[in-house]
């Protein structure tokens, strides 16, 4: 959606006393900032600097002028109101100070929207009927059917606002919709809940159009502001066009219900005269008791809060771009770079022996330092990790008090933040291997997979950086606001569970391991299962029976299913678990998951 407006407005002009005999002259700037005259239309979509915050349409705040002015020249000064020339309706009041009484985001704001269309009314209440029917038993491809209207909703308010589809605009709703795919083809909890997280920050940033730090920071955020003003417009609305058309919204009324009593009459008959027909029905249409009234409701307005924001946020976003941080205060050549030389030299000096770890091996660590496996692993990596995390922060205060006087000043500082950033790169090349070395030995955790995969994004971010230091930095915050939304997209279809489990299985069928550690793998979700479904008996039965009795028990529909889960319930169902629980007593259970003996006082953290 564009940050423009389809047409730029231009204030009136006031014309000359009447009757006067000198020619027409130019309006002066207070005349020309002044209120539109009665009976014509007030095209400027901004209000002054000074004009109070308001949610009504732009017919309720004009200040209703006479036809024709009238009066002395010095008359008409003074009863002129002070008004600012209007500008750009999305940058409204950017920078200027908000009246008193007007919220904090007042002079980020623009001007209220117009009467909220019959297409994102429609897609609103679309929005909130699907979420009263499928939210209520959990998540799965229900999420993309609920999403689907309420971005309708949002791109016909921006159509109806004269905002226009830009490739970012494109990148943050598709990107979104596509995190909300993962709910419904993976069946673990905690992917699911990074996907959700970041499937709203990025339409909250479609829906803002944010380029800055600030923006795209506060804008992933941004959605929450709408939620009240939303709500309102959307009250107004329904009011004012149920007003002067009781007749068609009857009529639309009498149809639904019509429509609603034959569909319930014909599907309860051919129900009980065929079985397959009863069964197909039953598992498309959602069951909702009575009890569950209030949490239906409940989702019926959250569904429509939300499908409101959105809409109200696309017709009229706040320019969370217009807030300003001032760079800080730049300082000397050598003040700013001799510390960081110095560092930089620290960087180059840990790199060189790292070269040890990475192309010798555990065989050279030993001879080198005498570490085993997993003191060498433990001892190292979460270090690394701080230190990847805190260069970057070193980065980006050195840039807010870099030296700004020239061309040699921009040398200068590529010269020295670049190569801390090709060291760092090593750095984190070195954690990535440590863990590599230590899973190889003791095999994968939810939380050695997360991690490493924090790793890697940081890894991305380096290499972000160094190339806006030679391409320019004017996309950096929406890059790397995309590298962070494609990453959390590969981590959930990848499928952590599934990897954790086929790479503890592979570890056991390979004879690296004498067991697998049932404790673990048995709290794995169903995503587990095919890989656990290779293990022999009674390790598979052992690994497989709590996840069997999740799967097979829960009554769950088909919208609230993931792919992962219904094809654990396929395997399961084909090849249930053998024996009972007091078989798994002493099954699999080798006491070095965490790279040590079952006697040993040491602790692992992870």
């Amino acid at each position: 959606m564009s940050d423009q407006p389809s047409e730029a407005s231009r204030p009136p002009e006031n014309p000359k006393e009447a009757g006067a005999p000198v020619p027409p002259e130019p309006p002066s700037s207070s005349e020309a900032a002044g209120p539109p005259a009665a009976g014509r239309p007030d095209t400027t979509p901004a209000r002054s600097a000074g004009e109070p915050a308001t949610d009504a349409p732009p017919s309720v705040v004009r200040d209703p002028a006479p036809a024709r002015a009238s009066g002395t020249p010095r008359q008409r000064a003074q009863g002129a109101p002070k008004a600012a020339v209007p500008g750009n309706p999305w940058q409204h009041g950017a920078g200027a100070p908000a009246a008193p009484g007007d919220g904090a985001t007042a002079r980020l704001r623009p001007p209220p929207p117009s009467l909220i269309r019959p297409a994102v009314l429609g897609s609103v209440l679309a929005t909130a009927l699907l979420s009263a029917i499928f939210l209520g038993d959990g998540l799965g491809v229900n999420l993309l059917i609920v999403a689907v209207p309420a971005a309708l909703a949002a791109f016909f308010a921006a159509r109806a606002a004269g905002r226009r589809l830009r490739p970012w605009t494109a990148a943050w709703a598709v990107g979104g919709l596509a995190l909300l795919a993962v709910p419904a083809l993976r069946d673990a909890g905690w992917p699911t809940f990074l996907a959700v997280v970041s499937a709203f920050a990025l339409g909250s940033l479609a829906l803002h159009g944010s380029r800055t730090w600030p923006g795209v920071l506060i804008g992933s955020l941004g959605l929450f502001d709408s939620v009240v003003p939303g709500i309102i417009w959307g009250v107004r609305g329904v009011r004012a066009r149920a007003e002067g058309s009781r007749a068609r919204w009857g009529a639309a009324l009498r149809t639904t219900l019509v429509a609603l009593v034959l569909l319930v009459v014909f599907g309860t008959l051919f129900a009980g005269a065929d079985a397959a027909f009863a069964e197909l029905l039953g598992g498309l249409v959602p069951d909702a008791s009575v009890g569950e009234g209030p949490w239906r409701i409940f989702l019926f307005a959250l569904g429509l809060a939300g499908a409101l924001a959105a809409a109200h946020a696309a017709a009229a976003p706040v320019r969370w771009d217009g807030i300003t941080v001032r760079p800080g205060k730049p300082r000397g050549r050598a003040e700013w770079a001799l510390p960081l030389i110095v560092l930089d030299l620290l960087f180059a000096a840990f790199v060189i022996l790292q070269l040890v770890v990475l192309l010798g091996g555990y065989d050279k660590v030993r001879d080198v330092t005498g570490l085993s496996h997993a003191e060498y692993a433990r001892q190292g990596f979460w270090q690394l990790l701080w230190a990847t995390l805190l260069t970057l922060l070193v980065i980006a205060l050195a840039l807010r008090w870099a030296p700004r006087g020239g061309t040699g000043d921009r040398t200068l500082v590529r010269a020295v933040l670049g190569p801390l950033c090709v060291l760092t790169l090593v750095v984190v090349a070195s954690a990535l291997r440590r863990m590599d070395l230590y899973v190889d030995e003791y095999g994968l955790t939810r939380l050695r997979i997360s991690v490493a995969a924090m790793e890697l994004w940081l890894g991305v971010v380096l290499i972000l950086i160094l190339a806006a230091g030679v391409f320019g930095a004017r996309f950096l915050p929406r890059a790397i606001a995309v590298s962070a939304a494609a990453g959390v997209l590969a981590f959930g279809l990848l499928s952590p569970d599934g990897l954790i489990a086929e790479q503890n299985v592979q570890r056991f069928e390979d004879s690296r391991s004498t067991a697998i550690d049932i404790d673990y793998v048995k709290d794995l979700s169903a995503d587990a299962v095919p890989a656990l479904d290779r293990l022999p008996e009674p390790e598979r039965s052992c690994a497989l029976r709590v996840i069997q009795n999740d799967v097979l028990r829960a009554d769950t529909p088909w919208y609230a299913t993931s792919w992962g889960e219904a094809r654990a319930k396929e395997i399961l169902e084909k090849r249930p678990v053998k024996g009972d629980a007091r078989d798994c007593y002493g099954a699999g259970r080798e006491g070095t998951r965490d790279g040590y003996e079952p006697d040993d006082d040491g602790y692992d953290p992870y």
